[in-house]
């Protein structure tokens, strides 16, 4: 999956333009709020874990300084997080450690969104690289991404 790919599938959404690469890293919470200027809990990182039932994907997309609350996750999910590898984030989503997005998934890929990200007016998930992000209200990020449901499975960021 490529930023360009992204860039195509958020113009239907008229959002494509809003993409922003970077010639630096945005790999991570810290260097994507440095690339933007931005501070570090407006970065939406996607976390990607395998979903004990079907094998798929299960995304969740958060709040920079959000953490999964094992015993939220498991009672939310009926099962407890596990990560997906950096092979199996590829395979299983499109797209590479470091650029995973909630954004052109595969259809058996499922994305929630936490309510960690409901206290910012604007939220800056990366678009598919390690050098690349893109800004927009929680609920375009829920809209966009095709999200199924608002959880509540993160702890440390309220």
């Amino acid at each position: 999956m490529s930023v360009q790919t992204v860039i195509e599938y958020l113009n239907q959404f008229g959002a494509g333009d809003r993409v922003r690469q970077f010639e630096v890293s945005s790999a991570t919470v810290e260097l994507a709020a440095l690339a933007l200027g931005v501070a570090p809990q407006r970065i939406v990182k996607t976390l990607s874990f395998r979903d004990a039932e079907s094998g798929n994907a299960l995304l969740i997309a958060a709040a920079g300084d959000a953490r999964i609350d094992n015993n939220k996750f498991k009672s939310g999910f009926g099962f407890k997080a596990r990560m997906l590898t950096p092979e199996e984030a590829f395979n299983l989503t499109g797209h590479a450690i470091g650029g995973v997005c909630p954004f052109a998934l595969p259809a058996t890929a499922r994305l929630v969104v936490d309510v960690s990200v409901q206290r910012f007016d604007l939220v800056y998930p990366a678009a598919g690289s390690p050098n690349s992000a893109v800004g927009m209200t929680p609920d375009e990020l829920f809209a966009f991404s095709r999200a199924v449901e608002w959880v509540d499975v993160c702890k440390d960021w309220s």
